[in-house]
């Protein structure tokens, strides 16, 4: 869930991607320049302090030993006149503690010029004593005063002088810096993200047209007829990147055109060459169907071999003519031309063509459903009676003997649906996508199946679309539809 919470927020487009990469390098660098800037300013106000410290030495914690003003000769130097001067005129917050065998015995902080004596804690006194003796400033913390930066050193009299300042100052200056730095680089983080954005924007307009070309390309319609691919991207800088990808666009867009108009004139020829071969092969078909008839019907002895044989020359001419029927339907379909628009009566072809396919497979169990009142649908009666006697073949050739086959017509909104249902073994799964594309077979291994030229869930379908209609398939084992719904639902009167 946290990573679709993530994958949510992630920026999807290019514009904002490039914006939110300008504003997070921009915000790294600004936190780049921002740490250097506190070290920098922390160490020198750091150093700072390590030279008040050192101008200051070790006299505030010797005058707390002795309760006076004293003179320190440690360095061995000659004070003449000096030598009485107030060694207790320190800085306000000046620490000094005095050690002596690891333990405390003096301590005080310069307050308002005077010194006081500070309550350490014992965790305070075990800070101090485990300061190393070196002369070197430390950073300490102490509960009672804070963060000081401390030097300890040997004192006179075998003891351990530790002199402090106050590191308040210090934070407080580098914290004013931090808030500084924030509330000025917030405010260009926010600047450079507007203008950026804008920036982007502007910059990738050209992609956007790209972009805008491609899904105009994506409207046209390129599964059939002649193709015009009109869109082109706009002719950019050709150096940069949105020129070179507009250029390339509209090189493969041109190369798509050049394919599909070779593909629709190929196919125009292929439809033209059915035509013409249906067209032509109808009159031969016909001649031979018609001499094998007449030889049948010879009054004379006829050998039963030569009788055999006449007849399967008129069976099979008669599927040939039947097919050349469907190629010629089919180059016609493709060509537009118009079919009949009349009165139909869908439920008559419905009941007439149930009768023949009960009378063609009396194996199978015909079921029928039909509204009570007639039902009509503007369109071809020839055209639609062949759509039923297809259909109804379809589940009669392809489905095992004792197949229950259920057909039905259901108005619905507008249309009305007419549905041809069977429990077979259902449609094999590579067959189904192209169940409605010509010379598609199903099953040849089974008997029967497949004996036709794969033409007839073809016409279906060209039929179908050409009266404005749809046809769909459902298959599964043990259940198989074909629904088609057509438009123009009429009523005929019932007779008196």
């Amino acid at each position: 869930m946290i990573r679709r919470a993530a994958a949510g927020l992630r920026p999807h487009t290019l514009r904002s991607r490039l914006t939110l990469g300008l504003v997070v390098l921009l915000a790294v660098s600004c936190a780049a320049v921002g740490v250097a800037a506190v070290i920098a300013l922390r160490g020198f106000l750091t150093d700072r302090v390590d030279q008040q410290i050192s101008e200051a030495g070790s006299r505030f914690p010797i005058s707390l030993e002795r309760g006076t003003a004293v003179f320190d000769d440690r360095d061995g130097g000659d004070h003449d006149g000096d030598e009485y001067a107030d060694t207790r005129s320190q800085a306000t917050g000046t620490f000094g503690a005095r050690l002596k065998n690891g333990t405390v015995t003096d301590q005080a902080v310069v307050r308002s010029g005077t010194d006081t004596t500070v309550a350490l804690t014992a965790a305070d006194k075990r800070v101090l004593a485990a300061l190393p003796v070196d002369n070197r400033p430390r950073n300490i913390e102490l509960s009672a005063l804070g963060d000081y930066r401390a030097v300890s050193c040997e004192g006179k009299d075998g003891d351990v002088l530790i002199t402090g300042l106050p590191m308040e100052g210090v934070e407080q200056t580098v914290h004013e810096l931090e808030l500084v730095l924030v509330a000025v680089f917030g405010g260009a983080l926010l600047v450079v993200g507007v203008a950026g954005a804008l920036w982007v924007r502007w910059s990738l307009r050209p992609l956007r047209e790209v972009a805008a070309a491609a899904v105009a390309v994506t409207e046209v319609p390129l599964d059939s007829g002649e193709v015009a691919l009109s869109a082109r991207a706009p002719a950019t800088d050709p150096r940069g990147e949105v020129g070179q990808v507009a250029a390339a666009l509209n090189l493969m867009l041109g190369h798509v055109e050049d394919a599909l108009s070779k593909r629709h004139r190929s196919e125009q020829r292929l439809r033209s060459f059915a035509a013409d071969a249906s067209h032509e092969l109808r009159t031969p078909v016909a001649t031979i169907r018609g001499h094998a008839e007449l030889a049948m019907r010879h009054p004379g002895p006829v050998p039963p071999e030569v009788a055999r044989a006449l007849e399967r020359v008129a069976a099979e001419s008669g599927r040939m003519g039947e097919m050349v029927d469907d190629l010629l339907l089919l180059a016609r379909l493709d060509a537009g031309r118009p079919l009949e628009s009349v009165p139909v009566d869908l439920t008559r072809l419905v009941l007439d063509g149930v009768d023949d396919a009960r009378a063609a497979g009396p194996d199978h169990r015909w079921t029928l459903d039909l509204p009570e009142e007639p039902v009509t649908v503007s369109g071809d009666a020839h055209r639609l009676q062949q759509v039923v006697a297809n259909l109804l073949a379809n589940a009669r050739l392809h489905t095992p003997a004792g197949t229950k086959v259920s057909v039905s017509l259901t108005e619905e909104p507008g249309t009305i649906a007419l549905r041809v249902a069977d429990d077979g073994p259902g449609v094999p799964d590579d067959v189904r996508p192209t169940v409605f594309e010509r010379f598609t077979h199903a099953d040849r291994r089974r008997p029967g199946a497949g004996s036709g030229a794969g033409l007839g869930l073809a016409i279906v379908a060209a039929v179908i679309d050409a009266h404005g209609g749809t046809v769909e398939l459902d298959s599964r084992p043990g259940a198989t539809a074909f629904t088609v719904r057509l438009g123009s639902v009429r009523r005929i009167a019932a007779p008196a």
